[in-house]
């Protein structure tokens, strides 16, 4: 897929203000620091797209973007942030989780994972949120990058045996680096797919 146009198109913490949903959505998301923003630029080849910071929690909102004029590529609030207070990640969580539930042109979500630490259980509960909600994700290994290849597997089989313990099945694994665009084909690859079998009128 070629990325012809990618364009700002709203940001709200209210799930009912977000366009209409006539186009298949894609949403990421991840904990505070996962590298969220500079995958979502390598994308798109956009320096700016999605705010970047070396500050966790920089994503406050639900921010959709149109892609090519053909679907919508959605920044989440990363979770986690213990640095936030209890009120603001009260409120992060239940409109991200509305989103999660009702948006009904959401195809997939995106989990960001760093690669270079083990399993956290914040990543592991989300993703069972998903699982028992029935929202099909992927999982998307950042920052392949600072690790050796030999170090990256043995932290991926890790992961992998983690998950396989209340799992049956693995969700699709994608690896990515936003410096070398490792996984940027991959991911694209699977929208262009998934955009072909369905059609919202």
């Amino acid at each position: 897929m070629k990325i012809k146009t990618a364009e700002f198109v709203i940001s709200n913490t209210n799930p009912e203000l977000c366009p209409t949903p006539d186009k298949p959505e894609y949403a990421f998301i991840g904990r505070s620091n996962v590298g969220k923003s500079s995958l979502i630029n390598t994308l798109t080849e956009r320096k700016s797209l999605a705010k970047t910071s070396t500050t966790p929690g920089k994503t406050q909102l639900i921010n959709h973007f149109i892609i090519n004029d053909e679907w919508y590529l959605v920044d989440l609030p990363g979770y986690g942030y213990a640095k936030s207070s209890k009120k603001e990640r009260a409120k992060w969580d239940g409109f991200i989780r509305q989103y999660l539930n009702n948006r009904t042109s959401l195809i997939y979500t995106f989990v960001l994972l760093d690669s270079r630490i083990k399993a956290q259980k914040i990543d592991l509960e989300f993703m069972e949120m998903l699982g028992i909600k029935g929202i099909p994700f992927v999982m998307v290994f950042t920052k392949l990058d600072k690790l050796s290849s030999s170090a990256a597997n043995k932290n991926l089989t890790a992961y992998k045996k983690e998950m396989l313990k209340t799992w049956e099945a693995l969700p699709p694994i994608v690896l990515t680096s936003s410096s070398t665009k490792q996984g940027r084909d991959e991911i694209l690859k699977i929208i262009a797919e998934t955009n072909q079998d369905f059609s919202f009128k």
